[in-house]
């Protein structure tokens, strides 16, 4: 393991291949363990994945922050227990068929912050067990609405069946539940065909190492540095005596109410986040160049 490999990397995720695969795979070219994900993608969806290598592993919790664009299409008059294609598909046998106009009257509701039920196969956890663990089973799930924030949600093109939407949304919503709960407005159902996502945040798809380049120099040159993980938190450069104390683990006085604030060094390069105290003073964790 090379102590300078860290960073992100924006990968292209092909149809059928876990999140998982896509870590081990990074993880294998770059010769290192310390490896993770923000965000999976289900294997049936395509897209951008961020991989995390090295210290920026500790920043997954703030890649998760940023907003995931996606492009859906979804097949209506149709429905599954998974809301998609993975599991056997039912057709409606006499299904309203909603004009244009009706589905953008329906959208606003579903614009902004929404209570979302998780979808039944899912990796949700209920009484500790995966959701979709239940689902298979056949027994019956009552998932709790959860809050999430649904940017932008904009029709691409309607052909009944095929309705594609173009969605911006907070980690942790369902694309598949926004194609059943619009659908269910509409007074029919719908799968979820296919799911691209476009964009995490500033990186974007067209962007992205496809899975099958990566390698040892490819991954190399695709690595962003950690500093490109949070670009959404607010930045604060340290000169070397202030740096000193923060990685001794000193309370800065920054006079930011800031729950979490980019550290970086007069050279531009991320020393890790500093967190607001209890005493309203920040400290920096994580601590790349210390040990927290």
């Amino acid at each position: 393991m090379h102590h300078d490999v860290s960073g992100v990397i924006p990968v292209a995720k092909p149809a059928g291949v876990t999140s998982r695969r896509v870590v081990d795979v990074v993880a294998r070219a770059l010769g290192t363990r310390s490896v993770g994900h923000a965000g999976t993608l289900d294997p049936l969806a395509t897209g951008v994945v961020v991989v995390c290598v090295g210290h920026a592993t500790k920043l997954v919790d703030y890649v998760h922050e940023l907003s995931k664009h996606y492009a859906g299409s979804f097949l209506l008059g149709q429905w599954s227990p998974s809301d998609d294609l993975e599991t056997t598909v039912e057709k409606e046998s006499a299904p309203v068929r909603p004009s244009r106009a009706e589905i953008e009257a329906a959208l606003p509701a579903f614009r902004g912050a929404i209570l979302q039920r998780p979808c039944d196969y899912s990796a949700v956890h209920v009484a500790g067990q995966r959701a979709y663990r239940i689902a298979r089973k056949g027994k019956p799930i009552e998932l709790e609405a959860k809050p999430v924030r649904i940017e932008r949600l904009e029709i691409t093109g309607y052909e009944w069946p095929r309705l594609c939407l173009a969605i911006e949304c907070s980690s942790g919503t369902f694309v598949r539940a926004i194609g059943r709960d619009l659908a269910a407005a509409l007074g029919t159902r719908a799968v979820m065909e296919s799911l691209v996502r476009t964009a995490v945040g500033p990186f974007t798809l067209d962007r992205a190492l496809a899975l099958d380049d990566v390698a040892f120099e490819s991954a190399r040159a695709a690595l962003l540095s950690p500093g490109a993980a949070v670009p959404h938190l607010p930045a604060h450069s340290l000169d070397a005596a202030t740096l000193a104390g923060a990685i001794r683990g000193d309370l800065l006085d920054l006079g930011q109410a800031a729950e979490a604030i980019a550290a970086f060094d007069r050279a531009g390069e991320l020393v890790g986040i500093l967190r607001r105290h209890e005493s309203g003073r920040h400290r920096l964790k994580p601590n790349f160049r210390g040990l927290g």
